[in-house]
């Protein structure tokens, strides 16, 4: 009988470290899993690798794995794709072929909620100008007077998935009404966190703060264009870890140069970086920082060991703690817990 096999075929740099933490390697043969590593750069490494693996593992944000060399992998159940989204792997075509599309939100939820927080916070009290100003020898206390008052203030999550919940349990303390919308969520799940369903238009118009915590997907790609910005209030603030192409960035641009929206704290844009003459660059309105919404500390540490996790149950035949096309179950060797 084949040994439950996997093959990783890209890895993110950590830090300038590409290398897999030897208790990796322990934890995968202790479960009978037969490992192997290869960056791989073109599709003849690719099949080489892993043309016979069940799984096959892409760690961070490699496009290796697409719908046309899904064919090659003949003997793939599952794509793995450490890290919360899986907008670099081909999950419409690995649905069709039935093939599960794992990934590891586990490890990131917790920095990218507080990143979203501390983005909101920083433009409330907007910290960066007084921040900046103070480092160029200033002392001014007229400076950036806030606009903003926390207490009484509606929040509202775009997306009630693993960071969404965090923000809104982590905010739970303060003196404010959460209300989130997500097609997958039912109101019930919401209320258990004292937070009420809205459709999305609901949320535009009565929030005066908007985190945005959803995958992209077709269905996302601009799901805040021209039409949905209209809808929010002229000082609401935007924020968005998840994913540059949710927004319609154009569309952002000129809400915040027409004053429609008060201001915006970014980590992610719709080309990466972005390029020098972005409009962005230059708004006084718009606190950026540049995709890290997911380090910390643990970040490292935790990919390797929800991946891991993840692995070890799909080779004893039960479904992984996440993954994106649930609509596959049926077809899968995996079964549920």
């Amino acid at each position: 009988m084949n040994r439950f096999r996997v093959a990783l075929v890209g890895i993110d740099a950590v830090r300038n470290d590409r290398s897999v933490p030897e208790w990796v390697g322990e934890r995968l043969a202790a479960g009978q899993i037969e490992f192997v590593n290869n960056q791989c750069d073109d599709r003849e490494t690719l099949i080489a690798a892993a043309a016979d693996a069940d799984v096959v593992w892409v760690s961070g944000g490699g496009r290796m794995v697409t719908a046309e060399t899904l064919g090659d992998l003949r003997r793939c159940k599952a794509l793995l794709r450490t890290g919360a989204g899986a907008d670099n792997m081909p999950v419409q075509e690995a649905t069709r072929r039935g093939i599960l599309v794992v990934n590891t939100p586990q490890a990131t939820e917790d920095a990218v909620s507080d990143h979203a927080i501390a983005l909101l916070l920083s433009i409330y009290r907007w910290i960066p100008r007084h921040d900046r100003a103070m480092h160029e020898g200033g002392w001014d206390r007229e400076l950036a007077w806030p606009d903003w008052h926390f207490s009484g203030a509606t929040l509202g999550l775009v997306g009630f998935g693993r960071s969404g919940r965090a923000v809104a349990r982590k905010l739970s303390g303060f003196d404010i009404r959460i209300i989130a919308c997500d097609p997958y969520v039912d109101a019930e799940r919401m209320a258990a966190q004292a937070v009420r369903k809205a459709t999305l238009d609901e949320l535009l118009e009565e929030s005066d703060f908007v985190s945005i915590h959803t995958p992209l997907a077709d269905e996302t790609r601009h799901l805040i264009g021209d039409r949905e910005l209209g809808l929010m209030k002229a000082m609401a603030i935007l924020i968005n870890t998840s994913r540059g192409p949710v927004v319609d960035e154009a569309a952002l641009v000129r809400a915040l140069e027409e004053g429609r929206i008060g201001a915006a704290g970014l980590d992610v844009f719709e080309t990466e970086p972005p390029l020098p003459d972005n409009p962005l660059l230059r708004m006084d309105n718009v606190v950026m920082t540049p995709h890290v919404a997911c380090q910390s500390e643990r970040f490292a540490h935790d990919s390797w060991r929800y991946s891991v996790e993840a692995l070890v149950d799909m080779a004893n035949g039960r479904l992984p703690e996440s993954f994106v096309n649930p609509q596959v179950v049926s077809r899968c060797p995996f079964k549920p817990r």
